[in-house]
């Protein structure tokens, strides 16, 4: 197959701004490669310390130091029900591990927080600079310099981000990283959503909105709708870091613990002692991040990877840029529609055909890099095929040649749209990422006055006060990394749309992030530079004609730039930062960068 002169054109780009950052990189992967992980090197004490909580066998193999020691960082605790399979998963690994002769460790745990418990709550101001953490948490887990490789279990959010952060940090030792699937189908998406909106109407209370969240997140797995979690596992297998076929597989089945399992197996074959070495900083290249970014247009991923898919290519030396990813749409085709872009979850997505008909998909028509190393060897043709337990033993069988449902997943010569999910937008507000695949292209340009807040609370206290009931686009500022740590403001969402199902105008431009479930109203997000930072979006004022337009790429208020740039820069308007630890954060919001450099303080 040819690929793609666009997404050539992008790939060539990337590598050219990279090279000097990743010849650093792969010469300080090789520098590490070379040193270690030598036990042998480690004092008596050392060594005894490092296998003190062993049982007897896995001590006397860690003794002889011959057998590969596989460590386990793992995001477990029952806040999410993402997370809570992974109970049981470093028994399984570790039995596994015995099975071949091997060893396998839990070197550390890394914290994971739910923003389905925090969105709207200081808690969330946390957030994205827990990314970091986990980050840094992952380093002083694999520190002990006792492993051969790391399996990585972790889903949501920010979660995959910090681990593949700390994973690069080790790039020397072979990485898979290992899912746990999703919830059961829970009520329709619709039907959720339209009691979210009758909710903010006032037109039923608490005890039935309760209820139908409860109905939707049900159970232990990850959250069925597309958002930040599920695009994670995408993006894990479609830059090879996961098994083939295993992203969406539920938790706690016959299958699920088997893929658990098969990782183990498959890391143990990638290390400096196996046939295939492969570490991690060699899998993740530019051509493995321009796999990922296509795949996240390709499906209307979340809009949280923007910034994201940055950091982690900071990471390995790369960089990459949001006109990387506008380039890139350009040339994607969307063919997935998964909620919030469409009414199914990702268990129909996975029954429809998955990652391994969308990759055969893209792959068929030269969007994807071929020539890459993955944790399953050279290509991406295992991943066309799909995992099936026969005889208690995984079988990956090549992928149907059809969609099992065209209302959710496409062939490519038959798209929901011709182009991805992802826009930037550029003007005299600054620069900013809007995601267009779930909004009508009715809304894709959008002219009003403003109304500027600067925090959600007040945003909402006006729409209860009937204050927003017309044309308008909602401007809320103060919600970037250096000001707050850029909380998402998914709690926006039901208010917005009931404005926009009256019939009005609107949009909201913001310098935070909206959920990675971001949906049906059109939102110009991750405005840079931010209002803290002295960006033009602090010099916006109640009533200014702003535009938001998708088509053309265009960000701006209608104001001579004369006047725009004499206006007084307003001040942040919220309280100290105390309670919830978010005190603890102040030296990440001094240090951070700006979105569009992945919003990072490392």
């Amino acid at each position: 197959m040819t690929l793609d002169a666009r997404i050539a054109d992008v790939t060539e780009a990337i590598v050219a701004r990279s090279r000097e950052g990743r010849a650093r990189y792969l010469s300080s992967v090789e520098k590490a490669a070379a040193e270690g992980p030598h036990r042998a090197a480690l004092s008596c004490g050392n060594l005894a310390h490092g296998f003190a909580g062993c049982g007897a066998h896995d001590k006397a193999a860690l003794k002889g130091q011959a057998v590969p020691n596989v460590g386990i960082v793992t995001a477990y605790n029952d806040m999410l029900s993402a997370h809570q399979p992974y109970e049981r998963f470093p028994d399984l690994i570790r039995q596994a591990a015995r099975e071949v002769g091997a060893v396998a460790q839990v070197a550390g745990g890394v914290p994971a927080m739910c923003d389905g418990v925090t969105q709207g709550r200081l808690g969330m101001e946390l957030s994205l600079f827990s990314r970091d953490v986990i980050a840094m948490s992952t380093a002083v887990a694999l520190s002990h310099d006792m492993f051969d490789a790391a399996l990585y279990l972790g889903i949501c959010d920010k979660i995959v981000p910090g681990l593949v952060i700390g994973a690069l940090a080790f790039g020397h030792l072979p990485a898979v990283f290992v899912p746990s699937g999703p919830m059961p189908t829970g009520i329709s998406n619709d039907e959720k959503g339209h009691v979210r909106q009758l909710y903010a109407e006032g037109k039923v209370g608490r005890a039935e909105l309760l209820e139908s969240e409860s109905a939707s997140y049900h159970s232990p797995g990850t959250c069925t709708f597309y958002g930040t979690a599920n695009s994670n596992q995408m993006l894990m297998e479609i830059m090879g870091l996961h098994l083939p076929g295993a992203s969406f597989v539920p938790p706690n089945t016959p299958l699920r613990d088997a893929l658990t399992r098969a990782a183990v197996n498959q890391a143990l074959a990638i290390t400096r002692s196996g046939n295939g070495y492969a570490p991690v900083g060699q899998i993740l290249n530019e051509k493995a991040f321009v796999n990922g970014i296509v795949g996240l247009n390709a499906t209307g991923g979340s809009t949280n990877h923007a910034i994201h898919l940055v950091a982690m290519a900071k990471a390995a030396g790369i960089t990459l840029t949001w006109d990387d990813f506008d380039r890139l749409s350009a040339a994607t085709p969307l063919l997935c529609r998964i909620y919030p872009n469409g009414s199914a979850d990702v268990n129909h997505f996975h029954a429809a055909g998955g990652m391994s008909y969308l990759i055969k998909e893209l792959r068929g028509a030269g969007l994807l890099h071929d020539d890459v190393l993955t944790v399953m060897g050279t290509g991406l043709a295992d991943y066309e095929k799909e995992p099936r337990l026969v005889e208690g033993e995984i079988v990956w069988r090549p992928i149907a040649d059809a969609s099992g449902d065209e209302s959710v997943l496409r062939p490519v010569k038959t798209p929901f749209q011709p182009e991805g999910g992802l826009k930037v937008l550029d003007g005299n507000l600054g620069r900013a990422v809007i995601k267009v695949s779930a909004v009508e292209e009715d809304r894709w340009v959008i002219e009003a006055p403003a109304r500027v807040f600067s925090n959600q609370d007040d945003l909402e206290a006006a729409f209860r006060a009937g204050e927003l009931d017309r044309d308008v686009v909602a401007v809320v500022r103060f919600q970037g990394p250096k000001a707050n740590g850029m909380p998402e403001l998914h709690r926006l969402t039901p208010s917005l749309a009931v404005l926009q199902k009256r019939g009005h105008k609107v949009a909201l431009v913001t310098d935070g992030r909206m959920s990675g479930a971001s949906g049906k109203v059109p939102a110009a997000i991750h405005v840079t530079p931010e209002a803290a930072d002295g960006g033009p979006i602090g010099r916006i004022r109640d009533g200014d004609l702003v535009r938001v337009d998708a088509v053309h790429g265009v960000l701006q208020v209608r104001l001579p730039a004369e006047e725009l740039a004499a206006r007084d820069q307003a001040r942040e308007e919220t309280e100290p930062q105390f309670g919830m630890g978010r005190n603890l954060f102040a030296g990440f919001r001094s240090l951070v960068s700006s979105a569009e450099q992945g919003a990072s303080a490392i």
